[in-house]
């Protein structure tokens, strides 16, 4: 192993990203081979697709809580453009396109794209605040956002795309076909999300943010994060530097939003509440500011639990929110995590002492 660190030169950072890479390629390996061998339960298989897009959604939103250091309580405002842009063009494409891997392909862009320039928009003026000034208006924008689509009606036919807000008389001709219903949400579009294309996304996200931490602009955003009159003091433009990590963050949780929007058949934007928002905060502080695997793993097992404890129908939540609870304490015990870490250097000495007395007993 040393000889092989070496090789490669393999340093810490390194070893963590692999890691963490390989924890995702060995779930998708894992889940694939009991789905070839018949093992894979109906309820882990509907879960599949949703565990991927809150994989992503949380790593949005690592972003901005947990690199930016900047507290949002309405990201689900964010997915939920995502989700309606996505819907929107995959049922205009899939009439005119024939693969399915190229619709969701281009409704992935095309919803993280405009959740992106919804967050530049947003961001100009609300990054001006902190701390829970910043808070409670990323929540208010949450809750507009989900107004809005609410009472949003949009319809295609032979002219094109019609919008409307007030009713839904959208005067569609004859063929014509409602995609959105105000209330009603949107249903009869395309059911393409796939658990490959999900694994892919939180594959080329965690490339993506990787590369962003170890680029200027990722030590910049971890400096503000830190010390922000420092860094202002160092010529670290604020403002752009926030602004751009935000925007990065809405359109990771735009991608996110279409992946999971079109593995349903129906969607209302209610499933877009500030329920949502929190959880998906609950996913990165349990699994650690500004740690990526954390929120990996983190969204995905808080994903399956509460499917997994429906058989204890009533006390299924009681014993969900103890799990969290039990969770916290364990990763934020300092004594438990001193007696892990001397743990862990006490088994590296007691392996070095077993490879060198093997080596010597071979010499």
């Amino acid at each position: 192993m040393e000889q092989l660190k070496k090789k490669f030169h393999l340093g810490k950072t390194n070893r963590e990203k692999i890691f963490t890479f390989g924890i995702v390629l060995l779930f998708f390996a894992v889940i694939e081979i009991l789905r070839g061998t018949g093992n894979l339960s109906n309820l882990l298989k509907g879960q599949l697709v949703p565990i991927c897009a809150y994989v992503v959604m949380a790593l949005s939103l690592n972003l901005t809580v947990g690199i930016l250091g900047e507290l949002s309580l309405g990201h689900a405002g964010f997915v939920s453009v995502g989700a309606f842009t996505g819907i929107v063009t995959a049922t205009l494409l899939k009439p005119v396109v024939p693969q399915t891997w190229l619709v969701l392909l281009i409704s992935i862009v095309a919803g993280g794209l405009t959740a992106g320039i919804i967050g530049f928009l947003i961001g100009i003026p609300v990054l001006r605040l902190r701390g829970d000034y910043l808070a409670i208006v990323t929540l208010a924008f949450g809750e507009i956002v989900k107004s809005l689509i609410t009472n949003l009606y949009i319809g295609v036919d032979a002219k094109g795309l019609h919008f409307s807000f007030i009713n839904d008389n959208l005067n569609l001709l004859e063929g014509g076909k409602k995609i959105i219903a105000g209330p009603m949400g949107a249903s009869g579009f395309p059911k393409i999300s796939t658990f490959l294309a999900g694994i892919l996304l939180i594959l080329f996200v965690l490339y993506f943010l990787y590369r962003l931490l170890g680029s200027k602009m990722g030590r910049a955003i971890k400096a503000m994060r830190d010390n922000s009159i420092a860094a202002e003091a160092v010529g670290i433009h604020l403002t752009r530097f926030k602004l751009t990590a935000f925007t990065m963050s809405a359109f990771i949780a735009g991608m996110a939003g279409t992946l999971f929007a079109l593995n349903f058949a129906s969607l209302s934007a209610t499933k877009f509440n500030v329920d949502m928002s929190i959880l998906l905060l609950v996913f990165v502080v349990l699994g650690g500011l500004g740690n990526l695997r954390g929120s990996i793993i983190a969204a995905g097992v808080l994903t399956v639990l509460p499917e997994m404890l429906r058989s204890l129908r009533d006390y299924r939540m009681l014993a969900y929110s103890i799990v969290l609870i039990a969770i916290m304490l364990l990763t934020n015990n300092q004594r438990l995590m001193q007696w892990w870490t001397q743990t862990k250097k006490d088994a590296k000495k007691w392996f070095a002492k077993i490879r060198k007395a093997k080596d010597g007993g071979e010499a």
